[in-house]
């Protein structure tokens, strides 16, 4: 059965900016372990090649650079990304997606708590399966990840939370991430200046590092803002939970990264958790 020219267009961007929010985590990681690009440079480089691409796309559409967006929303964007990639440094692809997005969903969770939501029946269930889930993840364990990295990936998922709180109602989401990633670059050139004599740049770590900014975040984000309109609230959330699949797909492919049953274990909790908690939810 052939998909209407509309569904078609819909599925296709959102398989792309699935894709693209994976292939944060796997540009990350491929980075850090297998060149000798440091953390610090490679968040700089993220920030000011998405900050580039952001602007072209601005500028094409007639629009004031920083038209839209806001410093603290720029500082947690920055908080999110220094902390991704110093904890790459030491986790896997798909440990590190699945704490990422198990940090921002507990951080939405908390908040709407915080606002006076209310948590009852499947929804309760659902945030206690995640929670469940992580707690299993960081057991200590050969196979638990290291804490430290750990604790940073659920950080950068709190930032991301933030700064996903912080947008609500920020406007035309392409233009205030846009300015948002503007707004970033001062954050990242200070991070330069105090790494500066433990820095270390080789082309093919700047190659991913630029490829992750302008690509997989900045155009992924643009993908992602164009086909939401075309989706439920319920829907958008849902697929944003094959990012942990796709991310640690592609960690056994290209990286020959192991997949545990702890992993397996705590992948299903954490998920699962989380789509009975959106669904109930919406």
């Amino acid at each position: 059965m052939t998909l209407p020219d509309g569904a078609a267009r819909t599925a296709l961007l959102t398989t792309l900016a699935m894709l693209a929010f994976a292939g944060n985590s796997l540009l990350c990681r491929i980075a850090l372990r297998d060149t000798t690009i440091d953390a610090a440079s490679f968040t700089s480089i993220r920030l000011a090649s998405g900050a580039l691409i952001l602007m072209l796309i601005l500028r094409r559409r007639g629009v004031r650079p920083l038209a839209a967006g806001s410093w603290p929303m720029a500082a947690a964007l920055f908080a999110y990304a220094v902390a991704f990639s110093f904890a790459y440094r030491d986790l896997t692809a798909a440990t590190g997606a699945l704490l990422l997005f198990g940090g921002v969903q507990l951080t939405m969770t908390s908040y709407g708590l915080a606002m006076g939501e209310r948590l009852g029946g499947l929804r309760l269930m659902g945030v206690l399966a995640a929670v469940g889930g992580l707690v299993w993840l960081l057991l200590p364990g050969l196979a638990a990840p290291p804490y430290l990295a750990a604790a940073l990936m659920l950080a950068a998922g709190a930032a991301w939370g933030v700064y996903s709180v912080l947008g609500r109602g920020a406007g035309d989401p392409t233009t205030a991430t846009a300015g948002n990633f503007i707004r970033a670059v001062p954050f990242a050139a200070a991070l330069s200046l105090v790494a500066v004599g433990q820095t270390a740049v080789d082309p093919l770590g700047m190659f991913y590092a630029v490829l992750s900014g302008a690509v997989t975040s900045g155009l992924g984000y643009v993908l992602w803002y164009a086909v939401l309109p075309a989706l439920s609230a319920t829907s958008a959330a849902t697929i944003q939970l094959c990012v942990p699949a796709i991310a640690a797909l592609g960690g056994v492919v290209l990286l020959a990264e192991p997949i545990t049953s702890r992993l397996l274990l705590a992948s299903a909790a954490i998920l699962g958790g989380i789509a009975l908690t959106i669904t109930r939810k919406n």
